[in-house]
């Protein structure tokens, strides 16, 4: 694939402070896009800082949806990946737990597209990136409101394909098994204490067990699956799951 410029064009990258988001937003500024990056976490500023040039970082909450509302931000890229993950059987998951996974990984989300859709439209160019996962395409148990929401963000994906498309604007998601995240690695103790095996042993035995290639996926290759979509050579690919899953769903 050629090399993908992204030059005069601006992107905001959810969760960025660490992780994927942060892997995304430096593989964009490294195309030459300018780069939003937000994050509840101070060190996004860090992050926008490493980047250079006229990124920048900003301290939002994406759960308090009045303080989203009013978020004064233009983009021709947005990369939806802020998310969070609780580990639990469903009659003791906390209903409050379940709301706030919702609220950040579907509505939020929607209401940063809704608010930035016109000025793509106008532009006739934008492109929509969900960080989605191999649990928008299969469940696991235990944990309801992450496979919930990543089913949601799957069905609005497509939905904003078919509107966007004959705009200018297309709209995917990535959709990797376990990343070697912070996200990933706080969730071994519930997962232990989940299945009840010690924590030494929660990525062999459950993290690994379905990928047909036996390693955790790292932040900057689902980086690079994220250029791709935004790139010249993916102005075709709209409204598909790229998945990056080791062959889990292959089963």
């Amino acid at each position: 694939m050629a090399q993908v410029d992204l030059s005069g064009r601006v992107a905001l990258v959810t969760g960025a402070a660490s992780g994927i988001g942060a892997a995304c937003a430096r593989a964009l500024s490294a195309a030459g896009a300018r780069v939003v990056l937000v994050d509840r976490d101070e060190r996004v500023h860090g992050v926008a800082a490493d980047l250079g040039g006229a990124s920048e970082g900003r301290v939002v909450d994406l759960t308090d949806l009045p303080r989203l509302a009013e978020l004064e931000v233009c983009a021709d890229i947005l990369v939806n990946n802020a998310g969070v993950q609780h580990v639990a059987p469903v009659e003791e998951f906390p209903p409050e737990m379940f709301h706030r996974m919702l609220t950040l990984m579907v509505e939020a989300p929607f209401l940063l597209v809704r608010r930035l859709l016109p000025g793509m439209y106008e532009r006739g160019w934008g492109r929509i990136v969900h960080i989605s996962s191999v649990h928008g395409l299969r469940a696991s148990a235990y944990k309801s409101a992450y496979v919930t929401a990543k089913h949601g963000v799957e069905g609005l994906s497509k939905v904003l394909a078919l509107e966007g498309g004959p705009r200018g604007v297309t709209s995917n998601t990535v959709c990797p098994a376990y990343v070697r995240t912070p996200l990933v690695e706080n969730q071994i103790a519930a997962q232990a204490a989940t299945h009840g095996i010690p924590e030494s042993e929660v990525v062999e035995k459950i993290m690994l067990t379905e990928p047909a290639i036996k390693r955790l996926i790292e932040p900057a290759e689902v980086a690079e699956a994220v250029l791709y979509l935004c790139s010249g050579a993916a102005s075709f690919v709209n409204g598909t799951s790229l998945v990056l899953d080791g062959g889990w769903t292959a089963r």
